[in-house]
């Protein structure tokens, strides 16, 4: 085994570090917290934070640092992101782990040492260092030889174990020797990356540093209280985590609700960029030349319904029903909110403690709100309601998104989710099934109605209605008045006819209807398709235009307009018609007079058979007269045809209404 040897290599001093105290800490919603540090700087100081590595980007693109004792910052310095082995790669030497002084000094050959032996010293240049086995008859031990050129030229070698210091004169190899130490102990926890900041002036200075990094958001979760007296009680609790990977003692939190926008550069890894290579032009070859030839949208207002007097008592009654209070938590919200741009601050105004890996749910609301009870219906729930509340966020803070544990009467009354609500909006949640309450759907749907009619170059174009009825058949079994919010979705080309909905979201209506103790309310909805349709006129038959020349849509200068395209369609599928039936019975006699010649033919080489031969021939004869008079009819309807078309044509280019 080795002797350890008490030697002391002499190194260069390093800066003392000053802390910077944790202050302050700001959670935000999407993915990033803001720290404050706060701390005095003496003269000589220098301030170091350690981080992960995955924050550095982060904090290279979001640290900020004041000087409020009048110097100034001269620098910051960070941990370079290559690997340690990298790093330590570019020195001449290494120190590995468990190494001896004499494998150190090997590597070090042609520096040159001093050596404190007892009260004399000895000084030169290295020539090897080794570790030298002495065996005898009842052990061996091991000691780490120098050996050491002499400015005399002499040279000697020294036993290290009788010295009691080893110092490098060259001051380039001492501080090479006390950076590399330096990085092995900044880098000692490989998931830690030291960001250093320099800063110059006289005197103690009180230094304040800011910056994010990336931090769990925080989480927000409600209880709505409805009591028998007084209004609603809603309380709010943030849900913080602490994974920064040191302790928050006493530090001013704040939790901040909204989504400013935030993203990730990379700015601690290095980035290299591939240059050109560049040569003179009369170092390089001339290459050939080649040449070339010579891109409702505005959504309604929700309708804000008053209120009435009938359903302030129904409002009322309500509450007194409630046989029993549940009292709000025994908690002191010590949170102040307050609007911060776009977005919305809650700080606690105790310091807060939270260690390392803990977490902490804090309150940071608790008033009362507005808010009333109802049923909420959407088709897609099936046969019955949700029990639900309306919530009117009259806080004068905006209320951060999560879920509400609803507890109604002194129990539990369910569970919801409320999207981020600002002041003074609403929105509805809905915590449970009201079995109390049934409610079906029938849908009914009218024919078509034609209720405008054009006509313009050709193109027949109709604007058609169509009316859709869908009906709500509702039975309230308990014994108690309930409001009853429906929840029926908007459809592309749709328009409500006859009801005007109590409020418009993006995506459906909602209608509200008072449902009486024990009865049933029938509620319709009615709404309206319009929808164009376009024709050729030469596509459509006379009959589907008499059907149009008919309808009341239309004027009297344009009825007799297109009665009289319609009347012209007539005459030519009349002509045409003809035309038809003459074709076919041209086909029909040419049938025939194939079939007499073939007879003929098969007469005249049987004896006896002339007079049957004489009369297929006047058959024949007769055929061929019929077929010269149909030919000169088809000549006549085609000529018709043209003149009917051309008629047609001209009386089209004419009409428009």
């Amino acid at each position: 085994m080795f002797w350890r040897i008490p030697v002391v290599l002499s190194l260069l001093p390093a800066l003392s570090a000053a802390d910077l105290p944790l202050s302050q800490v700001t959670l935000y919603k999407h993915g990033v917290a803001h720290f404050e540090r706060v701390g005095e700087l003496k003269p000589g100081e220098t301030v170091r934070f350690d981080f992960k590595p995955d924050d550095m980007n982060d904090v290279l693109k979001s640290l900020t640092v004041t000087d409020r004792g009048g110097g100034r910052i001269s620098g910051v310095r960070y941990d370079s992101s290559d690997p340690l082995d990298k790093r330590l790669a570019e020195f001449p030497f290494r120190v590995g782990q468990g190494s001896s002084l004499a494998a150190f000094l090997d590597q070090m050959k042609g520096a040159r040492i001093e050596l404190k032996l007892g009260a004399g010293a000895a000084a030169g240049t290295i020539v090897s260092a080794r570790v030298v086995r002495d065996t005898d008859k009842d052990r061996t031990a091991e000691r780490e030889v120098l050996v050491l050129l002499m400015d005399s030229g002499d040279i000697q070698s020294f036993d290290l174990g009788a010295a009691s210091a080893v110092r490098l004169t060259d001051p380039k190899q001492q501080s090479q020797l006390a950076s590399y130490l330096a990085m092995l102990n900044l880098t000692r926890s490989r998931d830690r990356r030291g960001v250093t900041i320099d800063a110059t002036g006289s005197g103690a200075r009180q230094l304040t540093a800011r910056y994010m990094t990336p931090a769990p958001v925080w989480k927000s979760s409600y209880r709505l209280i409805f009591g028998a007296a007084g209004e609603p009680v809603l309380e709010g609790w943030a849900i913080v985590d602490n994974t920064s990977g040191e302790d928050w003692n006493n530090v001013r939190l704040s939790v901040v609700s909204g989504k400013p926008v935030s993203f990730i550069t990379k700015l601690y890894e290095p980035r290299y960029i591939q240059r050109p290579l560049a040569e003179l032009t009369e170092n390089q070859a001339v290459a050939p030349v080649v040449y070339q030839g010579a891109m409702d949208s505005v959504m309604n207002k929700a309708a804000q319904a008053p209120r009435n007097g009938r359903q302030e008592r129904d409002l009322a009654e309500a509450k007194l029903a409630l046989v029993a209070e549940m009292a709000p938590s025994s908690f002191a919200s010590t949170a102040s909110g307050r609007q911060a741009g776009e977005l919305f601050e809650y700080s606690f105004s105790s310091p807060v403690t939270v260690k390392q890996g803990e977490s902490a749910m804090l309150p940071f609301l608790q008033q009362k709100i507005g808010a009333r009870k109802l049923l909420v219906y959407a088709e897609s729930y099936g046969l019955h309601p949700r029990d639900a509340a309306e919530l009117t966020n009259n806080t004068g803070k905006t209320l951060d998104g999560g879920p509400v544990t609803v507890y109604d009467a002194g129990a539990y009354a369910g569970e919801a989710l409320v999207e981020t609500l600002p002041m003074g909006d609403k929105r509805l949640i809905s915590y449970g099934v009201d079995l109390g309450t049934r409610i079906t759907t029938a849908f009914d749907s009218s024919q078509a109605v034609v209720r405008e009619i054009h006509f313009r170059r050709g193109v027949l174009t109709t604007r058609s209605a169509i009316q859709e009825t869908k009906t709500y058949t509702i039975k309230n079994v308990d014994a108690k008045a309930k409001t009853l919010v429906i929840e029926q979705g908007q459809r592309a080309g749709y328009t409500l006819l006859d009801r005007k909905p109590t409020e418009t979201i993006p995506n459906a209506y909602r209608f509200e209807v008072k449902l009486a103790a024990s009865g049933t309310e029938t509620f319709a909805v009615r709404e309206e398709r319009v929808f164009d349709q376009t024709f050729q006129i030469t596509s459509l038959t006379p009959a589907v235009l008499t059907s149009y020349v008919q309808n009341k849509a239309l004027s009297e200068a344009a009825r007799n307009q297109l009665n009289q395209i319609a009347g012209k369609k007539r005459e030519i599928a009349d002509n045409d018609a003809a035309i038809r039936r003459a074709e076919e019975e041209v086909a029909s006699l040419a049938q025939d007079q194939s079939r007499l010649r073939s007879n003929i033919e098969s007469l005249n080489r049987v004896s006896g058979q002339q007079d049957q031969v004489q009369q297929y021939a006047r058959q024949l004869a007769t055929t061929e007269t019929r077929l010269a008079g149909l030919r000169d009819t088809q000549s006549e309807l085609r000529k018709k045809k043209a003149t009917l078309d051309g008629e047609l044509n001209s009386l089209m280019e004419r009409t428009e209404f």
